[in-house]
């Protein structure tokens, strides 16, 4: 079966695994999910492949202020030989024509981080589903103003964290789950990437050799790079917290108690510039934010978490987790895995590929054929069709407005810590104590794909 007669067949659930109650919200299932495009840049037309691969998913407009943006999106509709959707562009406000069509059940988010608050609220209080690109908003108050919203609404809301369903992460989820790592103790992942030619790209040097960025430029450079300038904290914590929480149970039986950050001097971007454009008039701008910026939290149930933002250096990509137990832990850098009295030779590493091969997550074995081909190495199918399966079946979203917020919080969570001296900050619950009975379902059945 292929990833069209996919969702032409439905599927039945995994035999061996627990199932869940479904939970429906809304009443009746759907056939086909009526979508709508906020923001088709690069990462919006990544989620329109996606769309537009689906016979059970209908585009039915996008927005976007770009035309070039909107002319690369109506290629792809053209290449698939699918009716081109509605367009609303012209200002910052277009998109609230979008979401008031009738006709839309649910929207995708992929616009720059600072609209996405106000998007994702206006879109909630039209009743329609939430597929939203991190993060959920710029200061704590923003994250508590959209979960007040969410609660006056109860329409779901996801970050489309798409880490949470790597290959690996969920093979370690399956490890965990059951028991080969022991008690959990210590985790460790972050964003480590070097973004040097993204931040600076005027659209004629795709090699990473570009020095310019703002307005007349392409790309995440436009906007992304002025977070670098103006703000000092953990810009991008989402890629790593994710699979974490899922690890530790965050939300459901556990919690973030409190964290704190550090950030390092900041002189990478500026000897890149000098390195690739010498004399620049970038080359001496004052980035605010750290090289290297570590966050450390502690959780209820005494796990500690550090967090590592790395992306104006030279280096090789990772998201660096460590999850470690009283009986062995994963290192993804080193692609290890060492547990007790199990692994081969005492005091030296397995490759890691050996147990995550033994203990591949159910999920994975049975759609990796659906996967095949699409974004960051077959995720992005799984974060996209755990959404739209939730709009189909009107119900809530595994990845939910509670993971979507802890996730988000900790950039401006970072920030203050830092700006305050390395200060603690207390971390918000914004299921108000409501984690302490929650359950852990996450990828735990298939009954939402």
């Amino acid at each position: 079966m292929d990833r069209r007669d996919f969702v032409k067949n439905g599927v039945v659930g995994l035999a061996g695994l627990t199932i869940m109650p479904s939970g429906v919200l809304f009443g009746k299932n759907a056939d086909k999910v009526r979508l709508g495009y906020i923001g088709v840049g690069l990462r919006g037309r990544n989620h329109i492949g996606e769309g537009l691969l689906r016979d059970d998913v209908e585009i039915v407009a996008i927005c976007d202020i770009q035309e070039s943006s909107l002319k690369y999106c109506r290629e792809q509709f053209v290449k698939a030989k699918k009716k081109l959707p509605a367009e609303y562009t012209g200002g910052l406000d277009a998109y609230k024509k979008l979401v008031d069509r009738k006709d839309v059940d649910a929207v995708i988010i992929s616009t720059p981080w600072q609209f996405h608050k106000d998007q994702s609220i206006y879109a909630m209080r039209a009743g329609k589903y939430v597929g939203c690109e991190v993060i959920a908003g710029i200061s704590v108050q923003d994250h508590w103003d959209i979960l007040k919203v969410y609660k006056e609404t109860k329409v779901p809301y996801m970050t489309l964290e798409n880490v949470c369903y790597r290959r690996d992460v969920l093979a370690v989820l399956n490890m965990v789950r059951q028991n080969q790592f022991g008690e959990l103790v210590h985790l460790e992942a972050g964003y480590q990437h070097d973004l040097r030619g993204v931040l600076f790209n005027d659209g004629k040097n795709f090699n990473g050799k570009g020095a310019e960025f703002g307005p007349n430029t392409v790309g995440e450079a436009q906007w992304r790079t002025q977070w670098n300038i103006d703000r000092n904290g953990d810009i991008y914590p989402t890629h790593g917290i994710g699979p974490i929480m899922n690890y530790i149970d965050i939300n459901r039986g556990n919690r973030f108690t409190n964290l704190v950050s550090f950030a390092s001097k900041s002189p990478g971007l500026n000897a890149y510039i000098k390195k690739v454009s010498p004399g620049n008039k970038n080359e001496n701008i004052k980035f605010k934010n750290g090289d290297i910026v570590t966050t450390q939290m502690n959780c209820a149930n005494g796990e500690t978490v550090m967090l590592t933002h790395d992306t104006h250096l030279p280096r090789p990509y990772s998201i660096g987790f460590r999850v470690q137990g009283t009986e062995g832990l994963w290192m993804d850098v080193a692609d290890a895995i060492y547990i007790e009295g199990k692994s081969k030779t005492y005091d030296e590493w397995d490759k890691a590929n050996v147990w995550l091969e033994k203990y591949d997550h159910p999920l994975w074995k049975k759609y990796e054929h659906l996967a095949e081909g699409a974004g960051h190495g077959g995720m992005d199918w799984f974060v996209f069709n755990a959404f739209i399966q939730a709009v189909k079946q009107k119900k809530q979203t595994p990845i939910d407005i509670y993971d979507s917020l802890t996730m988000s919080v900790i950039t401006p969570l970072s920030e203050k810590s830092i700006a305050e001296g390395n200060m603690p900050q207390e971390f918000p619950d914004f299921t108000e104590g409501a984690w302490k009975d929650r359950k852990n379902t996450f990828a735990l059945d298939d009954s939402g794909f």
